[in-house]
Formats: structure tokens, C-alpha cells, sequence
């Protein structure tokens, strides 16, 4: 991901912008890189496909920079976050009429193979139960319980009131919990 970071600020510097925006751009980056990258993980873009997304959305902040006041930053970007993964959510779902996929391997960054392993089905697991969330309870969600935004920050964030993020996180955890009963159960029915 620090990668990532790095050639997204190279991209910008190497932009034909004066040197202000340049300085503005790095520093976009630097201020919100983990937060969408973490944010289109979690909104279900693949992992093999979330460097890619960050740099778009980063892309289209810089490209979008004159016109976006300092304060107002982050809440364009999680707006252009959540458009980015809905589209790659969207391609995928296409895709996947046509061929079937399977998630690359990659090395292994764990101690042993078996905790890798655990990890990864944690995840997977988890995502599962993200995936089964209709959008926007989802995205309440992972704001809140996985971002830990306030519920104040989220509804500047999505634009609502402070008791639409109340009520839809309600309904979120409510949703989540069930769901996670019924795959724990469907899980331990299994052979």
C-alpha cells in the first residue's frame, strides 16, 4: 500500500500543476490514503483490485482538487470511494456471468501458513457478512464499527441526519447479528 502511496504522489507531482497543488495533492494522499483503502476494502472491492481503486479515487480528487474546499476533502473522497467500488462491485457481478473466478494467491505475510490460513477465512467471513448487507446499512456500518466514525462524523460524511445514522446502524447490527447466527449454524451443520 505504501507503493501505492508513492505513485499516486509521484503521478501528482509529475502533473503539469503548479507547485501549491502539487504540495495539496501529496498531501491529500498522505491524509487519507489508509482511510479509502480500508473503506474500499471493506465496501467489498476484491483485494487484488483495491490498490487499483484507491489510485482512481485518488486520481479523481486530484484531477477535482481546485474545486474541492480543504474541510471538505474527506467527505468527497468517501463520496467517490463509494461510487468506485459500486461500479467495481457492479463489473464483478458482470464478470462473474461469464467466467468463474478464484482469488490469487499471494506470499504469505504470517508467521505460519496455518494462522495465514485462519486470517484469511476470518476475512473471507467476515466479508461474507458484509456482502450480505443491502448497501446502505452497509456502508453505516462500516463506518462506524469498523472505521469507529462517530455517528456525527458518518452523517457529514453521507450527507443525513445524525438520526438516519442512528436508526440505520440499528438496523445494521440487528442485521449483521442475525446473519451472523444463521451462517455460524449453517457452518456448523456442515460435514
Amino acid at each position: 500500500m505504501r507503493e501505492l502511496g508513492l505513485a499516486i504522489e509521484a503521478a501528482a507531482v509529475e502533473a503539469s500543476e503548479p507547485p501549491t497543488a502539487a504540495n495539496r495533492s501529496r498531501e491529500l494522499v498522505l491524509a487519507h490514503l489508509d482511510f479509502i483503502w480500508r473503506l474500499l476494502k471493506r465496501l467489498g472491492v476484491p483485494e487484488a483490485d483495491v490498490d487499483d481503486a484507491v489510485q482512481r479515487v485518488f486520481v479523481i480528487g486530484t484531477g477535482r482538487l481546485a474545486e474541492i474546499k480543504p474541510e471538505h476533502e474527506r467527505t468527497f473522497l468517501y463520496g467517490t470511494a463509494l461510487r468506485v467500488a459500486a461500479t467495481i462491485r457492479r463489473d464483478l457481478r458482470r464478470r462473474e456471468r461469464w467466467i468463474e473466478t478464484r482469488p490469487a494467491d499471494r506470499a504469505s505475510d504470517a508467521p505460519t501458513p496455518h494462522e495465514e490460513l485462519e486470517r484469511r477465512q476470518e476475512l473471507a467471513f467476515l466479508d461474507e457478512l458484509l456482502d450480505a448487507l443491502p448497501d446502505d446499512l452497509r456502508e453505516i456500518f462500516v463506518l462506524c464499527e469498523i472505521e469507529e466514525l462517530t455517528a456525527p462524523e458518518v452523517a457529514v460524511l453521507q450527507r443525513i441526519p445524525v438520526g438516519t445514522v442512528a436508526s440505520r446502524l440499528r438496523r445494521a447490527r440487528k442485521e449483521f447479528s442475525d446473519r451472523l447466527r444463521h451462517l455460524r449454524a449453517k457452518r456448523l451443520r456442515e460435514p
